[in-house]
């Protein structure tokens, strides 16, 4: 198993705050499990935690304070991952997701946010927020496209996503957003820089008729589950339940159709959405 990533403290509050607690930590003599034990926390959330893939709460920066003789340091930083750019539910999962080195989704209604087109995300806003000011759609949608900056990296993260085919037949923002959505996805499987699969209709039921599943793996943490739910999310490093959420994806992959199948699919898909569009 490789070694702790050596963190660049100055890159982020999260990665100040995780190289600090492991170095504090190993002065005072303490493991992770030692450490995380007076919180409820496992030694697994520990290494999360100086890894920079979970986000420290303020209980426990107050904690780890007067157990590590911090001065407070821990809590004074940590106000500093208060502020994010998205939603308290989703905000923690979308900083691990920036971290890890390879991501698995299966989307059961929208296409998930890392691929979505520009206008797509404008729409799927829009209906979320329908009374909204422009400026603060602009501010979600902005916040969107940055999360898919990650993708600008040529191999990392390996991306695996599932859509079921409900993804491409619900017209969001109507056929030629459609269009550029599912062409935008295309592209990225072209280029090789995502691998994507359709489950269809015919499948039937399937594994994972609950909801919307990310997994996250990391080269220096163990793996976390993200749940997807309406206007709600959860994120669990449990490992028993990691695993069985795994289960789950592996067993969707095995209903679906294959990459070179799927590709096919979500072209010709647009390509209806784009004769629709013409005859607007």
């Amino acid at each position: 198993m490789p070694g702790p990533r050596k963190l660049d403290p100055s890159s982020s509050p999260r990665a100040l705050l995780g190289a600090e607690l492991r170095h504090r930590r190993e002065a005072a003599g303490l493991s992770q499990s030692e450490l995380g034990a007076p919180l409820f926390l496992s030694g697994s959330f520990i290494g999360q935690l100086e890894s920079g893939v979970r986000r420290m709460q303020m209980d426990q920066a107050e904690k780890f304070d007067e157990m590590l003789g911090a001065d407070g340091f821990f809590v004074r930083n940590c106000e500093a991952l208060k502020k994010s750019k998205y939603p308290d539910h989703f905000a923690e999962a979308a900083e691990a997701e920036a971290r890890a080195s390879t991501i698995k989704e299966y989307a059961p209604q929208l296409i998930p946010g890392l691929l979505q087109s520009e206008p797509y995300a404008r729409a799927v806003f829009r209906e979320y927020q329908p009374t909204a000011v422009t400026s603060v759609i602009d501010e979600l949608v902005s916040a969107r496209l940055d999360r898919a900056q990650i993708l600008s990296d040529p191999t990392h993260p390996m991306l695996w996503v599932v859509l079921d085919e409900a993804v491409l037949r619900r017209r969001v923002g109507g056929p030629e957003v459609m269009s550029g959505a599912l062409r935008h996805v295309a592209a990225l499987m072209r280029q090789r820089r995502i691998i994507v699969q359709v489950l269809p209709f015919s499948a039937g039921s399937h594994a994972a008729m609950g909801g919307g599943l990310k997994l996250m793996a990391f080269p220096d943490a163990p793996p976390l589950a993200y749940l997807d739910g309406l206007g709600s999310g959860q994120l669990l490093d449990d490992p028993s339940a990691v695993a069985g959420y795994g289960l789950t994806y592996d067993l969707v992959t095995a209903s679906a159709i294959s990459p070179a199948a799927s590709l096919a699919l979500i072209e010709s898909v647009a390509e209806d959405y784009d004769h629709e569009a013409q005859q607007l």
